[in-house]
């Protein structure tokens, strides 16, 4: 049985750099790479060593030369998406000068790159409820989130930029209000406009962190003026 059409993921894996590929670098490459359009295509719960397998030039036992499972594939994968919103999160992580503008900057990144990858989340949240390995790893990757931002409103805190409270559980009810936004507005197609979504999450995270008079602002007068230590809501634990 031939496989489904499937679209072209525009996400792509790319064989590891160095002086000569190896032949197994690119059947791994290929392997993700079969997974992700799957992924963009379709359900999850459709997914199976067979159905990933049929749409690449090797057969279906080549698969366990390379992962133990479907849930080591979807971790390589997590790995990629990982970087990329690492990345956008930076300005406001640890960036210096106006908090507010910052935010602002982070958020918006975070909004593109989180519709650009939408089906991707919805199916790393789908693995994580049917796969107890998978979900100790989406786990890890969200208290990875948690603890960059406790430490950023820490810095911020001891800085007079944001008022005195916990900084941990509002950061990761912060964090968990990003990622369920963003797996319901664009995870699932037709996706949601993204502008509504950052305007919403604009909202709240600006009165959360530096006041409800500042609603509305693209910046302020706040000058931030060292970055957060990013390991230091792990010191703790």
């Amino acid at each position: 049985m031939s496989p489904k059409k499937r679209l072209k993921s525009p996400l792509r894996a790319t064989p590891k750099a160095t002086p000569t590929i190896l032949k197994s670098e690119r059947t791994r490459t290929a392997i993700l790479n079969a997974a992700l359009d799957f992924i963009w295509s379709q359900p999850l719960r459709e997914m199976t060593v067979t159905s990933l397998m049929a749409s690449t030039d090797v057969g279906r036992s080549a698969f366990y030369k390379y992962f133990t499972g479907l849930e080591e594939v979807m971790e390589a994968l997590l790995d990629m998406v990982q970087g990329e919103i690492f990345d956008v999160a930076k300005p406001w992580l640890e960036g210096v000068g106006d908090p507010l503008a910052l935010l602002q900057e982070t958020l918006a990144g975070l909004v593109h790159v989180c519709y650009e990858r939408g089906p991707f989340l919805r199916a790393f949240t789908d693995a994580a409820a049917s796969n107890k390995r998978f979900e100790k790893t989406w786990k890890q990757f969200l208290s990875g989130f948690d603890d960059a931002g406790r430490a950023r409103i820490e810095a911020d805190q001891a800085q007079g930029l944001i008022a005195d409270f916990a900084a941990r559980p509002v950061a990761i009810a912060l964090n968990r209000l990003n990622a369920y936004t963003f797996i319901q507005a664009f995870g699932e197609r037709p996706r949601s406009r993204p502008e509504p979504v950052l305007q919403a999450l604009a909202r709240i995270w600006v009165s959360t962190l530096y006041g409800a008079d500042r609603l509305g602002k693209k910046s302020s007068t706040l000058v931030r003026t060292g970055a957060a230590n990013l390991e230091r809501g792990k010191q703790d634990e």
